[in-house]
C-alpha cells in the first residue's frame, strides 16, 4: 500500500533532478524506499495539476525511453523539453542512461 504522502514525496524528489539529467520511474521509487512502486510514480506524475512546478519530463522508463502518456501529445512535448535541456536521443528514441541519468548523491 502506498503511504498517503507518497505523491508529494515523488514531486519533491523529481524537483531535485537537474536540467539535462533524467531519472527512471523505478529509480524514483527505490530512492523513496518503495522499490516496487514505479507505476505509482507514474500515477503521481500523471496526477499533476495544471501550473505545477514539477519537471515531470525528466522521468523516463528503465530503457531510457519516454513512456506513453495521456494526452497523446505529451510524449512529443517531453522529448522537446528534454532536447531543449541538451538531452540527446539515439535513432531508436532512447536516452543513454549512462550519460544522462542523475544520481541523488551528485550535486544538483
Amino acid at each position: 500500500m502506498i503511504e498517503p504522502n507518497f505523491y508529494e514525496r515523488v514531486y519533491a524528489f523529481v524537483r531535485r533532478v537537474p536540467r539535462g539529467r533524467v531519472v527512471t520511474y523505478g529509480q524514483v521509487a527505490a530512492c523513496l524506499g518503495a522499490p516496487r512502486s514505479s507505476r505509482a510514480v507514474g500515477y503521481a506524475l500523471r496526477a499533476l495539476a495544471a501550473g505545477h512546478d514539477v519537471p515531470w519530463h525528466r522521468v523516463v522508463n528503465h530503457r531510457g525511453q519516454i513512456s506513453p502518456r495521456y494526452p497523446a501529445e505529451s510524449p512529443m512535448l517531453q522529448r522537446l523539453l528534454l532536447e531543449d535541456e541538451g538531452v540527446r536521443f539515439d535513432t531508436q528514441s532512447r536516452i543513454d542512461l549512462s550519460a544522462y541519468r542523475w544520481h541523488p548523491e551528485e550535486p544538483s
